[in-house]
């Protein structure tokens, strides 16, 4: 069973966990445009135009986390992307992969806007824009 934390209950484990990690898994665009927590490192789970599964990114997370017992916490736009990639990190033998509920953006409101509800962003927590 994958761990989901709240924005706020991401941020505080990554303070008080110096092996913890926080992983971006949205589209470089998406990391650059719409910004992205502080200390966030960029490994997207699909990419677009065609928003294609990275073949690589088991690897890539295995080069910057060789610990399995490490907490990986992984956000997206809005916590199914990160939920799919964390559940490959557990097949690959992680044992703490954390999927960060509502992601960066949160949910869509009622005129369809992210942001306005829920996420990192929404939360206050940290960000910046590249």
């Amino acid at each position: 069973m994958i761990e989901n934390l709240t924005p706020a209950e991401a941020w505080a484990l990554l303070q008080e966990n110096p092996h913890a990690v926080l992983v971006d898994v949205r589209t470089k665009m998406e990391h650059s445009f719409v910004g992205h927590p502080l200390g966030a490192v960029h490994i997207a789970w699909k990419e677009a135009p065609n928003m294609q599964l990275n073949p690589n990114f088991v690897t890539e997370v295995q080069h910057l986390v060789s610990d399995k017992t490490a907490p990986i916490l992984l956000l997206c736009r809005s916590g199914q992307r990160s939920l799919d990639a964390a559940a490959a990190l557990q097949a690959a033998g992680y044992l703490r992969p954390i999927n960060i509920l509502d992601g960066f953006e949160g949910a869509l409101d009622t005129q369809k806007h992210r942001g306005k509800l829920s996420g990192w962003r929404f939360c206050g927590l940290p960000w910046q824009q590249s």
